[in-house]
């Protein structure tokens, strides 16, 4: 049977409450169920003490979850769009992340922001953003962005499980996406990337729902001859280089897609890297598909013509391909 990306989101989440005493769930309007319904009716099944509403501040929701991380709890915080995270940045930068380099590793911080990212129609320029790569630019964050449901139902548990501070960015298109759910599949580990399509001619690096998008651009790719690996990177911090460098080695071409702006973004830093440590595997520069430097409008029409989409991923390959006369 399938299931939604909120259903699985929501039967992971319900699953760490029973599985763990320490795990609690904070946020705006958590025990109603959240912006998006992500936790309906769990209140009502652990305990308005476990599953608590918090007030409208962003500041306060994560200074609290920080402090109930130290004293020995699990907090599974919500952060309404990543927009807002950045009224939560001063403890989140300053003090969630950095407490066990602090204090000589005395402290530990085990706890999992849960944040909602991307346009998905209309919800304009304030509630649009993709802001990943703010944070991966802080050192003691994991950050994580999973594709699919159940890659999403996989990585939440890993994320609540390993004990660290864990920024897990759920994209608002993806919430909707169905699939089956295989009973007693072993969870995935934070900070390995998976090959989603295999390919021999060129890497398509992606994450979030941005995997999507790749995964039907390389369909296209494939009917005029061209053979594109999808690397989905799962975790964006710590980056899995290793399967960036084998796939490299192979198709010897590479581009990264993602949808955030693409000045300044994630897709730099992996670019960087690659030109850097696989410089004698490129036989063409690295290319980045990205959002255009401009705010998400609002108009629906004018948000699907300013988003990268399959078209500018089939157009960059393209080029890498030396296809594009």
């Amino acid at each position: 049977m399938q299931h939604t990306f909120i259903e699985i989101l929501r039967r992971a989440l319900d699953e760490e409450l029973a599985r763990d005493p320490a795990v609690h769930l904070l946020g705006e309007d958590v025990a109603a169920g959240g912006a998006f319904g992500v936790t309906r009716g769990l209140a009502q099944k652990h305990g308005m003490a476990r599953v608590r509403n918090t007030p409208i501040s962003e500041a306060a929701i994560t200074g609290l979850a920080t402090g109930a991380a130290l004293c020995g709890l699990k907090p599974v915080l919500e952060i309404m769009f990543i927009d807002f995270a950045t009224l939560s940045m001063d403890c989140l930068v300053n003090q969630t992340a950095k407490y066990r380099y602090m204090s000589g590793g005395q402290l530990a911080v085990p706890l999992v922001v849960r944040t909602q990212a991307g346009a998905a129609g209309g919800a304009a320029a304030q509630h649009s953003q993709s802001l990943e790569a703010w944070f991966i630019h802080v050192p003691g964050l994991i950050v994580v962005a999973p594709s699919t449901p159940a890659e999403a139902y996989g990585l939440l548990k890993s994320a609540i499980r390993l004990g660290e501070p864990v920024l897990f960015i759920e994209h608002k298109r993806l919430y909707t996406m169905k699939e089956e759910l295989a009973e007693g599949a072993e969870l995935p580990p934070i900070g390995k990337a998976r090959i989603a399509k295999p390919g021999t001619d060129v890497t398509v690096i992606a994450y979030s729902a941005m995997v999507q998008t790749a995964l039907e651009a390389a369909q296209k790719l494939a009917d005029d001859g061209i053979s594109a690996e999808v690397i989905d990177l799962r975790t964006l911090l710590p980056l899995d280089m290793a399967t960036i460098a084998a796939s490299v080695s192979k198709t010897h071409r590479v581009l990264v897609a993602h949808e955030a702006v693409r000045s300044g973004g994630a897709g730099a830093e992996i670019a960087a890297r690659i030109a850097a440590e696989l410089f004698d595997e490129l036989d063409a520069p690295v290319l980045r598909v990205g959002c255009p430097f401009a705010p998400i409008p609002f108009a629906p029409e004018l948000e699907r013509a300013l988003l990268p989409g399959g078209a500018d991923i089939v157009r960059a390959v393209r080029q890498i391909m030396g296809r594009d006369g």
